[in-house]
Protein backbone atom coordinates (compact mmCIF):
# COMPACT_ATOMS: atom_id res chain seq x y z
CA UNK A 1 0.00 0.00 0.00
CA UNK A 2 1.58 3.32 -0.99
CA UNK A 3 2.25 5.72 1.89
CA UNK A 4 -0.40 8.24 2.61
CA UNK A 5 1.92 11.40 1.58
CA UNK A 6 2.27 9.66 -1.86
CA UNK A 7 -1.04 8.24 -2.33
CA UNK A 8 -2.63 11.89 -1.55
CA UNK A 9 0.15 13.73 -2.89
CA UNK A 10 -1.97 15.91 -5.03
CA UNK A 11 -4.79 17.03 -2.75
CA UNK A 12 -1.45 17.46 0.02
CA UNK A 13 -0.82 20.13 -2.19
CA UNK A 14 -4.22 21.58 -1.59
CA UNK A 15 -4.64 21.55 1.48
CA UNK A 16 -2.05 20.03 3.59
CA UNK A 17 -1.16 17.79 5.58
CA UNK A 18 -2.84 19.13 8.74
CA UNK A 19 -6.10 18.69 6.26
CA UNK A 20 -5.44 15.43 5.40
CA UNK A 21 -4.99 14.55 8.96
CA UNK A 22 -8.55 16.01 9.19
CA UNK A 23 -9.93 14.08 6.82
CA UNK A 24 -8.49 10.63 7.68
CA UNK A 25 -10.07 11.35 11.17
CA UNK A 26 -13.64 12.04 9.33
CA UNK A 27 -16.29 9.06 10.44
CA UNK A 28 -19.03 9.41 7.66
CA UNK A 29 -22.79 7.94 7.95
CA UNK A 30 -24.16 7.87 4.51
CA UNK A 31 -27.91 7.20 4.30
CA UNK A 32 -28.79 5.56 1.33
CA UNK A 33 -26.53 4.40 -1.08
CA UNK A 34 -28.24 4.39 -4.48
CA UNK A 35 -26.13 6.49 -7.07
CA UNK A 36 -26.69 10.00 -5.40
CA UNK A 37 -25.11 8.40 -2.06
CA UNK A 38 -22.52 6.46 -4.22
CA UNK A 39 -21.09 8.58 -5.82
CA UNK A 40 -20.91 11.00 -3.21
CA UNK A 41 -19.04 8.34 -0.89
CA UNK A 42 -16.73 6.99 -3.65
CA UNK A 43 -15.13 10.77 -4.02
CA UNK A 44 -14.36 10.58 -0.30
CA UNK A 45 -13.60 7.03 -0.46
CA UNK A 46 -10.80 8.19 -2.64
CA UNK A 47 -9.83 11.17 -0.85
CA UNK A 48 -9.08 9.07 2.29
CA UNK A 49 -11.87 9.53 5.07
CA UNK A 50 -10.78 7.65 7.85
CA UNK A 51 -13.73 5.63 8.52
CA UNK A 52 -17.74 5.06 6.72
CA UNK A 53 -20.86 3.20 7.00
CA UNK A 54 -23.39 2.75 4.76
CA UNK A 55 -27.10 2.54 6.11
CA UNK A 56 -29.77 0.92 3.62
CA UNK A 57 -32.42 -1.57 4.17
CA UNK A 58 -33.22 -1.94 0.21
CA UNK A 59 -32.50 -4.92 -2.21
CA UNK A 60 -30.54 -4.54 -5.17
CA UNK A 61 -33.14 -4.71 -8.15
CA UNK A 62 -32.93 -4.90 -12.27
CA UNK A 63 -33.65 -1.10 -11.87
CA UNK A 64 -30.15 -0.10 -9.94
CA UNK A 65 -28.10 -1.50 -12.92
CA UNK A 66 -28.67 1.15 -15.10
CA UNK A 67 -28.01 4.42 -12.87
CA UNK A 68 -25.30 2.68 -10.35
CA UNK A 69 -22.09 1.12 -11.74
CA UNK A 70 -21.13 -0.13 -7.69
CA UNK A 71 -23.75 -3.13 -8.65
CA UNK A 72 -23.90 -5.66 -11.27
CA UNK A 73 -26.35 -8.70 -12.26
CA UNK A 74 -24.70 -11.07 -10.04
CA UNK A 75 -25.47 -8.80 -7.18
CA UNK A 76 -29.25 -8.47 -7.91
CA UNK A 77 -31.57 -9.38 -4.86
CA UNK A 78 -28.77 -8.56 -2.16
CA UNK A 79 -28.26 -6.07 0.36
CA UNK A 80 -27.44 -2.65 -1.47
CA UNK A 81 -25.34 -1.63 1.53
CA UNK A 82 -23.82 -4.42 1.70
CA UNK A 83 -22.93 -4.64 -2.39
CA UNK A 84 -21.81 -0.97 -2.32
CA UNK A 85 -19.66 -0.83 0.76
CA UNK A 86 -17.53 -3.94 -0.49
CA UNK A 87 -16.99 -2.05 -3.91
CA UNK A 88 -15.67 1.09 -2.08
CA UNK A 89 -13.76 -0.70 0.18
CA UNK A 90 -11.70 -2.06 -2.96
CA UNK A 91 -11.40 1.31 -4.42
CA UNK A 92 -9.12 2.34 -1.06
CA UNK A 93 -8.62 -0.38 1.53
CA UNK A 94 -6.99 2.20 4.16
CA UNK A 95 -10.58 3.23 4.49
CA UNK A 96 -13.02 1.69 7.30
CA UNK A 97 -15.83 0.69 5.67
CA UNK A 98 -18.74 -1.24 7.29
CA UNK A 99 -22.84 -1.32 6.57
CA UNK A 100 -26.01 -1.98 8.39
CA UNK A 101 -28.47 -3.35 6.71
CA UNK A 102 -31.53 -0.67 7.95
CA UNK A 103 -33.69 1.98 6.34
CA UNK A 104 -32.58 5.50 7.38
CA UNK A 105 -36.18 6.47 8.30
CA UNK A 106 -36.81 3.93 10.41
CA UNK A 107 -33.06 4.49 12.13
CA UNK A 108 -34.24 7.90 12.45
CA UNK A 109 -36.91 7.52 14.32
CA UNK A 110 -36.01 4.67 16.39
CA UNK A 111 -32.81 5.54 17.55
CA UNK A 112 -31.67 8.74 17.18
CA UNK A 113 -28.58 8.73 19.23
CA UNK A 114 -27.04 6.80 16.56
CA UNK A 115 -26.06 9.59 14.58
CA UNK A 116 -23.63 11.42 17.49
CA UNK A 117 -20.82 8.58 16.75
CA UNK A 118 -20.48 10.53 13.42
CA UNK A 119 -18.18 14.13 12.67
CA UNK A 120 -20.48 13.73 9.14
CA UNK A 121 -24.06 12.26 8.05
CA UNK A 122 -24.46 12.59 4.37
CA UNK A 123 -28.58 12.34 4.04
CA UNK A 124 -29.31 11.11 0.48
CA UNK A 125 -33.26 10.84 -1.06
CA UNK A 126 -34.51 11.97 2.39
CA UNK A 127 -38.30 12.86 1.86
CA UNK A 128 -38.85 16.26 3.82
CA UNK A 129 -40.12 14.79 6.92
CA UNK A 130 -37.20 13.18 7.45
CA UNK A 131 -34.97 15.77 6.43
CA UNK A 132 -36.67 18.21 9.53
CA UNK A 133 -35.90 14.89 11.76
CA UNK A 134 -32.37 14.41 11.49
CA UNK A 135 -31.74 17.88 11.36
CA UNK A 136 -32.96 18.29 14.35
CA UNK A 137 -30.86 15.15 15.92
CA UNK A 138 -27.81 16.40 13.90
CA UNK A 139 -27.77 19.99 15.45
CA UNK A 140 -28.39 19.07 19.27
CA UNK A 141 -25.23 16.31 18.75
CA UNK A 142 -22.98 18.75 17.08
CA UNK A 143 -22.74 16.96 14.09
CA UNK A 144 -22.20 18.31 10.55
CA UNK A 145 -25.03 17.11 8.01
CA UNK A 146 -25.07 17.16 3.97
CA UNK A 147 -28.03 16.73 2.12
CA UNK A 148 -28.15 15.80 -1.60
CA UNK A 149 -30.70 14.45 -3.83
CA UNK A 150 -31.34 13.79 -6.99
CA UNK A 151 -34.76 13.67 -9.21
CA UNK A 152 -34.61 13.06 -12.76
CA UNK A 153 -32.81 16.08 -14.02
CA UNK A 154 -32.78 18.14 -11.39
CA UNK A 155 -31.65 17.83 -7.71
CA UNK A 156 -30.35 19.77 -4.77
CA UNK A 157 -27.39 20.16 -2.53
CA UNK A 158 -27.65 21.19 1.27
CA UNK A 159 -25.65 21.74 4.18
CA UNK A 160 -26.86 21.75 7.85
CA UNK A 161 -24.53 22.51 11.39
CA UNK A 162 -24.87 25.34 14.06
CA UNK A 163 -21.34 26.92 12.84
CA UNK A 164 -18.48 26.62 10.90
CA UNK A 165 -15.16 27.85 12.09
CA UNK A 166 -12.23 29.03 9.81
CA UNK A 167 -8.93 29.66 11.08
CA UNK A 168 -6.50 29.66 8.51
CA UNK A 169 -7.74 31.92 6.01
CA UNK A 170 -6.41 34.13 3.34
CA UNK A 171 -9.03 36.33 1.68
CA UNK A 172 -8.48 38.67 -1.48
CA UNK A 173 -6.98 41.79 -0.70
CA UNK A 174 -5.96 41.68 3.09
CA UNK A 175 -3.42 44.06 4.04
CA UNK A 176 -0.40 43.06 5.51
CA UNK A 177 0.19 42.74 9.37
CA UNK A 178 2.86 45.63 9.38
CA UNK A 179 1.69 48.10 12.58
CA UNK A 180 2.53 50.90 10.38
CA UNK A 181 0.86 53.21 12.23
CA UNK A 182 1.12 51.49 16.13
CA UNK A 183 4.88 50.07 16.01
CA UNK A 184 5.78 48.35 18.96
CA UNK A 185 8.96 49.15 21.11
CA UNK A 186 11.50 47.64 19.17
CA UNK A 187 10.14 47.86 15.89
CA UNK A 188 10.23 52.57 16.91
CA UNK A 189 13.59 51.78 18.41
CA UNK A 190 14.78 50.34 14.67
CA UNK A 191 12.87 52.20 12.76
CA UNK A 192 14.68 55.57 15.21
CA UNK A 193 18.39 53.87 14.27
CA UNK A 194 17.75 54.35 10.71
CA UNK A 195 18.49 58.13 9.26
CA UNK A 196 16.57 58.83 6.13
CA UNK A 197 18.44 61.96 5.17
CA UNK A 198 21.48 59.91 5.27
CA UNK A 199 24.20 61.73 2.61
CA UNK A 200 24.87 58.01 1.20
CA UNK A 201 23.11 57.02 -1.83
CA UNK A 202 23.66 53.66 -2.06
CA UNK A 203 22.45 53.50 1.74
CA UNK A 204 19.13 55.67 1.20
CA UNK A 205 17.98 53.47 -1.94
CA UNK A 206 18.10 50.66 0.43
CA UNK A 207 16.03 51.84 2.93
CA UNK A 208 12.96 49.39 3.60
CA UNK A 209 9.82 51.44 2.62
CA UNK A 210 8.46 49.87 6.01
CA UNK A 211 11.17 52.02 8.18
CA UNK A 212 10.10 54.94 5.81
CA UNK A 213 6.36 54.66 6.51
CA UNK A 214 6.83 54.44 9.97
CA UNK A 215 9.80 57.55 10.46
CA UNK A 216 6.93 59.39 8.44
CA UNK A 217 4.42 58.72 10.21
CA UNK A 218 5.55 59.65 13.30
CA UNK A 219 7.03 62.82 12.07
CA UNK A 220 2.91 63.66 10.31
CA UNK A 221 1.85 62.87 14.06
CA UNK A 222 4.04 65.04 15.57
CA UNK A 223 2.44 68.45 13.31
CA UNK A 224 -1.16 67.09 13.61
CA UNK A 225 -1.53 66.59 17.52
CA UNK A 226 -1.68 62.45 16.93
CA UNK A 227 -3.51 61.94 13.91
CA UNK A 228 -3.61 60.17 11.18
CA UNK A 229 -4.26 61.73 7.38
CA UNK A 230 -7.54 61.29 7.16
CA UNK A 231 -9.03 63.46 4.35
CA UNK A 232 -8.08 62.74 0.43
CA UNK A 233 -6.00 66.14 0.61
CA UNK A 234 -4.22 64.96 3.23
CA UNK A 235 -3.31 61.49 2.26
CA UNK A 236 -2.13 63.43 -0.99
CA UNK A 237 -0.20 65.50 0.86
CA UNK A 238 1.74 62.73 3.20
CA UNK A 239 2.54 61.17 -0.42
CA UNK A 240 4.04 64.97 -1.30
CA UNK A 241 5.85 64.58 1.74
CA UNK A 242 7.22 60.62 0.90
CA UNK A 243 8.00 61.86 -2.36
CA UNK A 244 10.11 65.13 -0.98
CA UNK A 245 12.65 62.64 0.65
CA UNK A 246 13.57 61.07 -2.68
CA UNK A 247 16.97 61.87 -3.68
CA UNK A 248 17.28 59.99 -6.85
CA UNK A 249 14.92 58.81 -9.92
CA UNK A 250 16.00 55.36 -9.32
CA UNK A 251 15.00 54.61 -5.44
CA UNK A 252 12.34 52.38 -5.90
CA UNK A 253 12.16 51.97 -2.40
CA UNK A 254 10.35 55.48 -2.17
CA UNK A 255 7.94 54.23 -4.75
CA UNK A 256 7.20 51.67 -2.81
CA UNK A 257 6.61 54.12 -0.02
CA UNK A 258 4.54 55.99 -1.84
CA UNK A 259 2.14 52.84 -3.43
CA UNK A 260 1.91 51.32 0.23
CA UNK A 261 1.28 55.08 2.05
CA UNK A 262 -2.44 53.42 2.37
CA UNK A 263 -1.49 50.75 4.72
CA UNK A 264 -0.91 53.52 7.35
CA UNK A 265 -4.36 55.00 6.98
CA UNK A 266 -6.38 51.92 8.01
CA UNK A 267 -7.16 52.66 11.53
CA UNK A 268 -5.49 51.11 14.55
CA UNK A 269 -7.28 48.29 16.81
CA UNK A 270 -8.90 45.03 15.45
CA UNK A 271 -11.79 45.13 12.50
CA UNK A 272 -15.61 44.60 12.84
CA UNK A 273 -15.73 41.65 12.04
CA UNK A 274 -13.04 40.41 14.87
CA UNK A 275 -14.79 42.34 17.54
CA UNK A 276 -18.03 40.33 16.44
CA UNK A 277 -16.35 36.69 17.38
CA UNK A 278 -14.87 38.21 20.23
CA UNK A 279 -17.98 39.44 21.49
CA UNK A 280 -20.08 36.23 20.88
CA UNK A 281 -21.91 34.26 23.55
CA UNK A 282 -19.60 31.34 22.57
CA UNK A 283 -16.38 33.06 23.62
CA UNK A 284 -17.93 33.29 27.27
CA UNK A 285 -16.38 29.52 27.28
CA UNK A 286 -17.45 25.88 29.41
CA UNK A 287 -15.84 22.38 29.35
CA UNK A 288 -17.75 21.54 26.11
CA UNK A 289 -16.85 24.40 24.05
CA UNK A 290 -14.75 23.83 21.08
CA UNK A 291 -10.92 24.10 20.63
CA UNK A 292 -11.82 27.35 18.64
CA UNK A 293 -13.94 29.02 21.19
CA UNK A 294 -11.31 28.39 23.58
CA UNK A 295 -8.64 30.17 21.27
CA UNK A 296 -10.96 33.30 20.61
CA UNK A 297 -11.28 33.56 24.53
CA UNK A 298 -7.62 33.36 24.95
CA UNK A 299 -7.68 36.28 22.25
CA UNK A 300 -10.35 38.14 23.60
CA UNK A 301 -8.08 38.41 26.39
CA UNK A 302 -4.93 39.60 24.90
CA UNK A 303 -6.25 41.87 23.01
CA UNK A 304 -7.50 43.80 26.24
CA UNK A 305 -4.38 43.55 28.27
CA UNK A 306 -1.02 42.37 26.69
CA UNK A 307 -2.36 43.10 23.26
CA UNK A 308 -3.29 46.84 23.36
CA UNK A 309 -5.89 46.82 21.49
CA UNK A 310 -4.44 44.93 18.92
CA UNK A 311 -4.14 40.86 18.01
CA UNK A 312 -1.06 38.59 18.16
CA UNK A 313 1.26 39.75 14.64
CA UNK A 314 1.35 37.59 12.11
CA UNK A 315 5.43 37.97 12.05
CA UNK A 316 5.51 38.07 8.15
CA UNK A 317 6.85 40.87 5.99
CA UNK A 318 6.51 41.22 1.97
CA UNK A 319 8.98 41.46 -0.41
CA UNK A 320 10.85 45.14 -0.56
CA UNK A 321 13.53 46.90 -2.00
CA UNK A 322 16.47 46.77 0.75
CA UNK A 323 19.71 45.74 1.66
CA UNK A 324 19.85 42.13 3.14
CA UNK A 325 21.25 43.28 5.95
CA UNK A 326 18.25 45.64 6.94
CA UNK A 327 15.78 43.16 5.52
CA UNK A 328 16.86 40.51 7.71
CA UNK A 329 17.25 42.71 10.73
CA UNK A 330 13.68 43.92 9.94
CA UNK A 331 12.32 40.21 9.48
CA UNK A 332 13.83 39.06 12.92
CA UNK A 333 11.92 42.61 14.94
CA UNK A 334 8.57 41.03 13.30
CA UNK A 335 9.19 37.06 13.69
CA UNK A 336 10.59 37.80 17.43
CA UNK A 337 7.39 40.20 18.09
CA UNK A 338 4.94 37.17 16.77
CA UNK A 339 7.22 34.85 18.74
CA UNK A 340 6.33 36.40 21.94
CA UNK A 341 2.75 37.34 21.34
CA UNK A 342 2.51 33.18 20.49
CA UNK A 343 3.82 32.57 24.27
CA UNK A 344 1.46 34.75 25.92
CA UNK A 345 -1.65 32.93 23.92
CA UNK A 346 -0.46 29.73 24.67
CA UNK A 347 -0.14 30.82 28.37
CA UNK A 348 -3.43 32.33 28.19
CA UNK A 349 -4.70 29.31 26.31
CA UNK A 350 -3.70 26.83 28.81
CA UNK A 351 -5.14 28.92 31.44
CA UNK A 352 -8.45 28.41 30.26
CA UNK A 353 -8.34 24.71 29.44
CA UNK A 354 -6.70 24.51 33.27
CA UNK A 355 -9.64 26.30 34.43
CA UNK A 356 -12.11 24.44 32.33
CA UNK A 357 -11.13 21.19 33.81
CA UNK A 358 -9.48 20.12 30.52
CA UNK A 359 -6.20 19.07 29.98
CA UNK A 360 -3.86 21.99 29.19
CA UNK A 361 -1.71 20.24 26.32
CA UNK A 362 -4.83 19.32 24.70
CA UNK A 363 -4.35 22.24 22.40
CA UNK A 364 -1.14 21.99 20.49
CA UNK A 365 1.18 24.43 20.06
CA UNK A 366 1.12 23.95 16.15
CA UNK A 367 -2.93 25.15 16.38
CA UNK A 368 -2.25 27.95 18.58
CA UNK A 369 0.28 29.35 16.17
CA UNK A 370 -1.83 29.00 13.70
CA UNK A 371 -4.55 30.83 15.16
CA UNK A 372 -2.04 33.64 16.24
CA UNK A 373 -0.59 34.25 12.91
CA UNK A 374 -4.46 33.97 11.15
CA UNK A 375 -6.52 35.92 14.20
CA UNK A 376 -7.01 38.83 12.40
CA UNK A 377 -8.94 36.67 9.24
CA UNK A 378 -11.11 34.20 11.80
CA UNK A 379 -14.66 33.28 10.29
CA UNK A 380 -17.30 32.20 12.05
CA UNK A 381 -20.24 30.67 9.13
CA UNK A 382 -23.49 29.76 10.85
CA UNK A 383 -26.45 28.10 8.96
CA UNK A 384 -29.70 28.24 9.25
CA UNK A 385 -32.18 25.19 10.16
CA UNK A 386 -33.84 23.19 8.32
CA UNK A 387 -37.35 23.62 9.46
CA UNK A 388 -36.56 27.06 9.35
CA UNK A 389 -36.00 27.81 5.79
CA UNK A 390 -38.92 25.28 5.01
CA UNK A 391 -41.38 26.86 7.26
CA UNK A 392 -40.31 31.07 6.84
CA UNK A 393 -38.03 31.32 4.46
CA UNK A 394 -36.45 34.85 3.47
CA UNK A 395 -39.49 36.48 1.99
CA UNK A 396 -37.54 38.92 -0.36
CA UNK A 397 -35.37 36.79 -1.40
CA UNK A 398 -38.15 34.07 -2.70
CA UNK A 399 -40.44 37.02 -4.16
CA UNK A 400 -36.90 37.84 -5.74
CA UNK A 401 -36.57 34.76 -7.45
CA UNK A 402 -40.08 34.10 -7.86
CA UNK A 403 -40.66 37.84 -9.99
CA UNK A 404 -37.09 39.31 -10.90
CA UNK A 405 -36.79 39.24 -14.21
CA UNK A 406 -33.22 38.98 -13.81
CA UNK A 407 -33.62 36.01 -12.30
CA UNK A 408 -36.65 34.63 -14.86
CA UNK A 409 -35.66 31.84 -17.37
CA UNK A 410 -37.05 32.86 -21.09
CA UNK A 411 -40.55 32.13 -21.60
CA UNK A 412 -41.21 31.77 -17.68
CA UNK A 413 -42.82 33.77 -14.46
CA UNK A 414 -39.76 32.56 -11.84
CA UNK A 415 -36.05 31.26 -12.02
CA UNK A 416 -36.08 27.75 -12.63
CA UNK A 417 -34.13 26.78 -9.73
CA UNK A 418 -36.50 27.93 -7.28
CA UNK A 419 -39.22 26.37 -9.23
CA UNK A 420 -37.35 22.87 -8.56
CA UNK A 421 -37.16 24.24 -5.43
CA UNK A 422 -40.56 24.17 -4.61
CA UNK A 423 -41.44 21.34 -6.81
CA UNK A 424 -39.05 19.02 -5.13
CA UNK A 425 -40.63 20.21 -1.81
CA UNK A 426 -43.82 19.74 -3.15
CA UNK A 427 -43.42 16.17 -4.97
CA UNK A 428 -42.63 15.44 -1.23
CA UNK A 429 -46.27 16.41 0.13
CA UNK A 430 -47.11 14.68 -3.13
CA UNK A 431 -46.54 11.68 -1.95
CA UNK A 432 -47.35 11.52 1.25
CA UNK A 433 -51.01 12.50 0.12
CA UNK A 434 -51.41 10.09 -2.85
CA UNK A 435 -48.42 7.21 -1.29
CA UNK A 436 -46.18 7.83 -4.51
CA UNK A 437 -44.19 10.15 -6.48
CA UNK A 438 -46.00 11.63 -9.41
CA UNK A 439 -45.21 9.49 -12.44
CA UNK A 440 -43.65 7.11 -10.50
CA UNK A 441 -46.04 4.52 -11.96
CA UNK A 442 -47.98 4.07 -14.78
CA UNK A 443 -51.59 6.00 -14.81
CA UNK A 444 -53.16 8.52 -15.68
CA UNK A 445 -50.86 11.42 -16.36
CA UNK A 446 -52.81 14.60 -17.03
CA UNK A 447 -54.37 14.12 -13.34
CA UNK A 448 -51.11 13.43 -11.67
CA UNK A 449 -49.91 16.88 -12.65
CA UNK A 450 -53.19 18.69 -12.02
CA UNK A 451 -52.36 17.05 -8.20
CA UNK A 452 -48.56 18.27 -8.00
CA UNK A 453 -49.94 21.86 -9.71
CA UNK A 454 -52.23 22.13 -6.93
CA UNK A 455 -49.77 20.86 -4.21
CA UNK A 456 -47.35 23.52 -5.20
CA UNK A 457 -49.54 25.98 -5.13
CA UNK A 458 -50.93 25.00 -1.70
CA UNK A 459 -47.27 25.47 -0.63
CA UNK A 460 -46.65 28.68 -1.86
CA UNK A 461 -49.58 29.70 -0.72
CA UNK A 462 -47.88 28.63 2.63
CA UNK A 463 -44.62 29.82 2.29
CA UNK A 464 -46.62 33.50 2.20
CA UNK A 465 -46.32 33.61 -2.13
CA UNK A 466 -50.66 34.17 -2.67
CA UNK A 467 -50.93 34.16 -6.06
CA UNK A 468 -47.82 32.81 -7.50
CA UNK A 469 -47.69 30.11 -9.54
CA UNK A 470 -45.46 28.03 -11.46
CA UNK A 471 -45.00 27.29 -14.94
CA UNK A 472 -46.60 24.14 -16.64
CA UNK A 473 -43.61 22.86 -18.16
CA UNK A 474 -41.58 22.61 -14.44
CA UNK A 475 -44.61 21.13 -13.52
CA UNK A 476 -45.09 18.76 -16.37
CA UNK A 477 -41.12 17.64 -16.09
CA UNK A 478 -41.67 17.04 -12.46
CA UNK A 479 -43.74 14.45 -13.34
CA UNK A 480 -41.91 13.04 -16.56
CA UNK A 481 -39.02 12.19 -13.81
CA UNK A 482 -41.36 10.12 -12.09
CA UNK A 483 -38.49 9.87 -8.83
CA UNK A 484 -36.06 8.48 -11.14
CA UNK A 485 -32.02 8.29 -10.16
CA UNK A 486 -30.40 9.48 -13.31
CA UNK A 487 -26.64 8.52 -13.41
CA UNK A 488 -25.05 11.55 -14.70
CA UNK A 489 -27.46 14.01 -12.21
CA UNK A 490 -26.52 11.51 -9.33
CA UNK A 491 -23.18 11.87 -9.98
CA UNK A 492 -23.00 15.82 -10.43
CA UNK A 493 -24.92 16.04 -7.29
CA UNK A 494 -22.84 13.57 -5.46
CA UNK A 495 -19.61 15.51 -6.94
CA UNK A 496 -20.91 18.62 -4.97
CA UNK A 497 -21.99 16.83 -2.22
CA UNK A 498 -18.32 15.54 -1.78
CA UNK A 499 -16.75 18.98 -2.35
CA UNK A 500 -19.08 20.41 0.54
CA UNK A 501 -17.67 17.43 3.03
CA UNK A 502 -14.15 17.94 1.86
CA UNK A 503 -14.49 22.08 2.41
CA UNK A 504 -15.75 20.95 5.90
CA UNK A 505 -13.34 18.76 7.04
CA UNK A 506 -10.06 18.84 5.00
CA UNK A 507 -10.79 22.65 4.45
CA UNK A 508 -12.89 23.08 8.08
CA UNK A 509 -8.88 25.05 9.30
CA UNK A 510 -8.37 27.16 5.76
CA UNK A 511 -10.63 29.18 3.52
CA UNK A 512 -8.61 29.09 0.04
CA UNK A 513 -8.32 32.36 -1.48
CA UNK A 514 -11.79 33.03 -2.42
CA UNK A 515 -15.35 32.19 -0.52
CA UNK A 516 -15.61 29.32 -3.28
CA UNK A 517 -14.09 27.34 -0.66
CA UNK A 518 -16.44 28.21 1.98
CA UNK A 519 -18.93 25.55 2.62
CA UNK A 520 -22.42 27.07 0.95
CA UNK A 521 -24.69 28.95 3.00
CA UNK A 522 -27.89 27.80 0.92
CA UNK A 523 -29.35 25.79 -1.24
CA UNK A 524 -27.67 24.41 -4.36
CA UNK A 525 -30.06 23.11 -7.08
CA UNK A 526 -29.37 21.83 -10.48
CA UNK A 527 -31.28 22.10 -13.19
CA UNK A 528 -30.56 19.62 -15.81
CA UNK A 529 -32.69 20.90 -18.38
CA UNK A 530 -30.75 24.27 -18.78
CA UNK A 531 -27.59 22.98 -17.72
CA UNK A 532 -27.34 25.90 -15.08
CA UNK A 533 -27.31 26.02 -11.20
CA UNK A 534 -28.10 28.38 -8.46
CA UNK A 535 -27.61 29.04 -4.69
CA UNK A 536 -30.42 29.71 -3.37
CA UNK A 537 -30.26 31.82 0.03
CA UNK A 538 -33.61 30.96 1.55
Amino acid sequence: MAEPKTKYDRQLRIWGEQGQEALEKSSICLLNCGPTGSETLKNLVLGGVGSITVVDGSKIELGDLGNNYMVDESSVGQSKAKTVCAFLQELNDAVKAKFIEEYPEKLIESNPSFFSQFTLVVATQLVEFSMLKLDRICREANVLLIFARSYGLTGFVRISVKEHAVIESKPDHFLDDLRLNNPWPELRRYAESIDLDTADPVAHKHIPYVIILIKMTEEWAKTHNGKLPSTRDEKRVFKDLIKAKKTALDEDNYKEAMEASFKVFTPQGISPSLQQIINDTCAEVNSNSSDFWVMVAALKEFIANEGGGEAPLEGSIPDMTSSTELYVSLQKIYQAKAEADFLVMEKLVKKILKKLGRDPESISKATIKSFCKNARKLKVCRYRKIEEEFSSPVQLELQKYLTDEDYCTPNSRCSAAVGFYILLRAVDRFAANYNSFPGQFDGEMDEEISRLKTTAVSLLNDLGCNGSTLTEDLINEMCRYGAAELHSVAAFVGGIASQEVIKARALSHLQLITRQFVPMSGTFIFNGVDHKSQLLLL
